[in-house]
């Protein structure tokens, strides 16, 4: 017998080695530090430690978003063995809620024997069921699927002014998935990569759609296309204000195409030769004045290479210390440090220079263009938080759906953490310790389903006053849902999550923004 097959009898391929012996039923004590510990199995208990999910559960409920998406889901079986739509999509769900980045990790949620009753799931399945589940669903129907839920998520935000941002981050890949190719990735050069091309509204931090590319379809150029599939179905009076983004926006296809509808922009420019001669003519000119934090600011009418006609351009510059430092990279990972030398006297500059087609003061623009990086950390918190990092599959299409899903999951728990601290965003890291995560236990007396959650972390008492506090809310929503619609239900909660922003005021549901 050859040494593999020796090795296959004495221990089975994917089997753990057998014990010898018989093993006595019943309890095990162990011998712990802090003392002999008795263990028991207890098959019949129903646990989670998602122990605060059921405050999430009305308030997708009593909005009818989980309802909509299950109902609205393209996934389609032939077999009558097959598992239930609402089970395959809960699953990600609750994944998702959970802080799961891995189909892989799907499988810890087999465990929780309470909150996929609480979702109206018949069953957790498996991460296998999950993936070719969605591998079913065609592109096209997929794509516009989770569009409409993204929209419908903000639809009533739409009739108030907002700004959109417009940008991209990048997703590196270490296996042989479709689209991983060599782009912009600035933290792993070389490394293929996925581009997320995404749009929000700024301030609340709401994901209003995301697109994703293969690596190398990094620049505005592929982002585009999507700007405008998204807004060309919205009536002119749910446009934003005003769209920002960063220097690889600032080019003549997209200005150009804001021109011609009439849409404001605020756009940085690459520092080109052009562009440098411009900031050469003007550097020791007066009319320099202060844009704020440092910054100055000059104003000119300039027209580049390639452009079709002059545009307002703001000059910003501020000064740097006399003394800076440079690392450079070595192939051993070790960095070099160069000290930079000036001639005395010298000053050294640092330049940025904006494009628009607003006419507001410097200042206001440089500060409405410093606002934009705001925009900057959904995307560490979508990325490192929400699984954006993670739920990879070999084909585009359900890195695409799964991109999209991971959107619609986080723009609920957002504005379902602002019912608690309407003033704030907080991020996942923080907020499932306070408003999800906690050991429960269930019971049934007298016909009544009862949830024991125990929760001994140090802010224990804040979690607790801030479910109250959403509970509350819900109860009082609760008194008139019967005559209200789902849109107008949604409204209200909208109204009450952001009411930082709307000062009070109430939303309104505008007639269905989605296609019949």
């Amino acid at each position: 017998m050859s040494d593999r097959n020796l090795l296959q009898t004495v221990h089975p391929e994917g089997d753990l080695p057998s014990v010898a012996g018989e093993v006595a039923e019943g309890p095990v004590v162990v011998d712990t530090y802090a003392g002999p510990v008795r263990v028991e199995w207890n098959a019949d208990a129903a646990v989670t430690a998602l122990g605060h999910f059921a405050f999430f559960v009305e308030y997708l409920k009593l909005s009818g978003r989980f309802d909509a998406l299950v109902a609205d889901c393209p996934l389609v079986y032939a077999s009558g063995n097959a598992p239930a739509v609402r089970d395959v999509v809960g699953t990600a769900v609750l994944g998702i809620l959970a802080g799961h980045w891995r189909y892989a990790h799907l499988t810890a949620l087999r465990g929780d024997s309470v909150s996929p009753a609480l979702l109206g799931m018949s069953r957790v399945m498996s991460e296998d069921a999950v993936r070719r589940g969605f591998g079913k669903i065609e592109a096209v129907a997929g794509e516009a699927w989770l569009h409409r839920h993204l929209q419908a998520t903000v639809e009533p935000l739409l009739s108030e002014p907002w700004i959109m941002d417009c940008d991209t981050t990048v997703k590196p890949l270490y296996g042989h998935q479709e689209g991983a190719v060599v782009g912009y990735n600035p933290h792993k050069p070389g490394r293929p990569s996925h581009a997320y091309h995404t749009f929000q509204i700024s301030g609340v931090r709401l994901v209003l759609d995301v697109a994703v590319t293969p690596g190398n379809q990094h620049t505005s150029k592929h982002s585009e296309p999507d700007l405008w599939q998204l807004l060309d179905p919205l009536p002119g009076s749910c446009w934003p204000r005003l769209v920002r983004g960063d220097k690889d926006w600032g080019n003549e296809r997209n200005m150009a195409r804001c021109e011609q509808e009439g849409m404001a922009y605020l756009f940085k420019l690459r520092l080109t030769s052009g562009v440098k001669r411009a900031i050469e003519k003007v550097m020791g000119k007066s009319g320099w004045v202060d844009a704020g934090q440092g910054w100055a600011g000059h104003e000119a009418k300039l027209r580049l290479q390639g452009w079709g006609r002059s545009r307002r351009v703001v000059m910003l510059r501020r000064r740097l210390p006399e003394t800076l430092a440079v690392t450079v990279s070595r192939e051993d990972g070790q960095g070099d440090l160069f000290w930079t030398g000036t001639k005395p006297g010298a000053r050294i500059w640092e330049f940025a220079v904006l494009v628009t087609s607003l006419d507001l003061e410097i200042c206001s623009l440089a500060q409405l263009y410093r606002d934009r990086g705001d925009s900057e950390n959904p995307f560490d918190e979508l990325k490192n938080q929400w699984g954006w990092a993670g739920f990879t599959t070999s084909d585009l299409d359900r890195c695409q759906i799964m991109a999209r899903l991971i959107a619609v999951i986080y723009n609920w728990w957002t504005l379902y953490v602002r019912l608690a601290d309407p003033d704030h965003h907080h991020e996942a890291l923080t907020t499932r310790s306070l408003l999800l995560n906690a050991v429960a236990r269930q019971t049934r007396h007298a016909g009544q389903t009862r949830l024991m959650v125990t929760s001994s972390h140090g802010r224990r008492e804040h979690a607790k006053t801030a479910l109250q506090k959403i509970a509350k809310f819900f109860a009082e929503l609760r008194k008139t849902a019967e005559q209200l619609t789902d849109a107008e239900r949604w409204a209200s909660i909208l109204s009450q999550a952001l009411k930082k922003y709307l000062r009070g005021r109430q939303l309104r549901p505008p007639p269905t923004l989605l296609p019949a």
